[in-house]
């Protein structure tokens, strides 16, 4: 009997609390969300199951000398995995649309308006009682609105690792949630007319423009914002593989390969903080709502800067193409062309939108680098 009492005693059943339970659904959830809904599965499946393996009693792994602990030390803390991640994205990315037509840097830089509107309502909130946010946590809260989910892990690991959970699963959330979200914002701000504009072929970009871009992004950035400098300095150098062609192999491995090994162990490390104690209250909540306010306001920025844009230009610009602004790439793009053929079936607004869309990258890298020069 002292046997069997000793066994049940150290089994995971005997241990858990009502928050590990409410924590395993949770993390089930996201699992369905990934793998059946397919929203953001590389992201939600591995931070799903990091959370699992966080919240089973007994289970060291994501503490102490454990493997995803130790994962979360050698990757977020530093800011490597988020920093390696933006490498990938700068591999992945074509700025051509961007240089094609410069003035869509404006809609890019407004739809980050959703990050610092978020950062006031969240001190806003903790001067009337309702929440207890710092500058630091306010702000890394406030980086959910750029819809760019290595951003959001860099500064909240930056500046509220207590939060990184709750952020980390608020941006890629809504991110996947993009389709959903963003089309009835931008059918609420612009008039039929407005949404069936359309607008003239991109230019050619020559290669030389495409080599010179990132050398130049980071020059500009680095020397005026240098706490930006790394993320901008990761996105540029991969950028740069890209377009060089001379390294095409790198550009190969960093596309795919090394992009989707530190994927999953980014992943696994978010999921390790969604511990029942560091999840499971008040604060998670507010973090959720203030996350879904910022991505609207973004979206609704950057749509009003586009109709504004519009009335000042002699070239018409389709205001949908604002939306894209917020630099969930390339997927916020495809909604602003969605909406657009809905609109006019013969209004291919794709790689109009382009241009918001990877100017939002810049923006909200920026973003994140003046938050925290201001915060540290």
């Amino acid at each position: 009997m002292e046997l069997l009492e000793q066994i049940w005693q150290g089994s995971g059943l005997y241990q858990i609390t009502v928050g590990q339970v409410v924590m395993l659904g949770i993390c089930l959830l996201l699992l369905y969300l990934g793998i059946v809904k397919r929203f953001e599965p590389l992201l939600l499946v591995t931070i799903g199951f990091g959370g699992l393996l966080s919240n089973i009693p007994g289970v060291e792994i994501a503490t102490g000398d454990g493997l995803l602990h130790l994962t979360y030390v050698v990757g977020i803390e530093t800011g490597a995995f988020p920093l390696i991640i933006f490498m990938g994205v700068g591999a992945l990315t074509d700025f051509g649309p961007l240089l094609a037509n410069p003035r869509t840097l404006f809609l890019g830089a407004a739809a980050q308006f959703g990050i610092f509107a978020t950062l006031l309502g969240a001190l806003g909130m903790t001067s009337l009682g309702w929440a207890d946010f710092s500058l630091r946590e306010a702000a890394a809260i406030g980086i959910i609105g750029g819809a760019d989910g290595p951003t959001a892990i860099y500064v909240a690991g930056q500046l509220a690792p207590n939060l990184l959970g709750a952020i980390a699963i608020a941006a890629y959330s809504y991110m996947a949630l993009v389709p959903m979200i963003q089309p009835p914002i931008m059918k609420l701000l612009t008039t039929e007319k407005e949404r069936k504009i359309e607008m003239v072929q991109l230019r050619e970009v020559s290669k030389a423009e495409k080599i010179i871009f990132p050398l130049l992004l980071l020059l500009l950035v680095a020397m005026l914002l240098p706490t930006a400098a790394p993320l901008i300095g990761m996105l540029a150098f991969g950028n740069l593989m890209r377009e060089c062609g001379v390294v095409d192999r790198l550009s190969d491995t960093t596309q795919n390969a090394l992009i989707n090994i530190v994927t999953i162990f980014l992943g696994l490390a978010v999921g390790s903080k969604l511990s029942a104690e560091q999840f499971l209250d008040l604060d998670t909540l507010f973090i959720l709502a203030l996350g879904m306010i910022a991505f609207a306001i973004g979206t609704a920025s950057g749509v009003l800067m586009g109709k504004l844009m519009n009335a000042m230009s002699s070239r018409s610009i389709n205001p949908l193409i604002g939306a894209a602004g917020v630099s969930a790439v390339p997927m916020a793009a495809r909604v602003a062309n969605k909406v657009g053929l809905e609109a006019n079936p013969h209004n291919i607004l794709l790689m109009h939108a382009m241009g918001p869309n990877v100017a939002g990258v810049i923006g909200s890298a920026i973003a994140a680098g003046i938050m925290i020069m201001f915060t540290s």
